[in-house]
């Protein structure tokens, strides 16, 4: 049976999400230019907490996007990698990532026209 990403128990749904989630966007982005190291990672993208980042890289390992080599240092180093999957959805989603840089100007000014008017008629 071919997936119904509309029906509500789709696990399409679940990449979907993975897509729709800018943290895992981002890494993915970062990871598909070389290996990285957890702390590098939290530093490269700002406002990510160490929690979050921790989760995202789960998920994302979990779903096959990237793996995890543990290096035997002490203290442990861990350094994440994308896989050739990841890779395929890298490759997808950064058109996207060009769209939102190429149409941020006109985005936000449609947010301040939509501010504008909403303050007007509640004026």
């Amino acid at each position: 049976m071919k997936p119904n990403v509309y029906a509500a128990e789709c696990p399409t749904r679940q990449i979907l999400d993975r897509v729709g989630d800018k943290w895992a966007v981002l890494i993915l982005l970062l990871l598909r230019e070389e290996p990285m190291r957890f702390n590098q990672l939290r530093r490269t993208i700002e406002g990510i907490s160490q929690k979050m980042l921790s989760q995202v890289l789960k998920s994302l390992e979990r779903d096959g996007l990237l793996k995890r080599r543990a290096i035997a240092t002490v203290p442990v180093t861990v350094e994440y990698s994308i896989t050739q999957l990841g890779l395929t959805l890298a490759a997808a989603v950064d058109p996207l990532r060009d769209w939102a840089e190429e149409n941020l100007k006109d985005v936000l000014a449609a947010q301040r026209r939509y501010d504008a008017q909403l303050k007007q008629e509640a004026a």
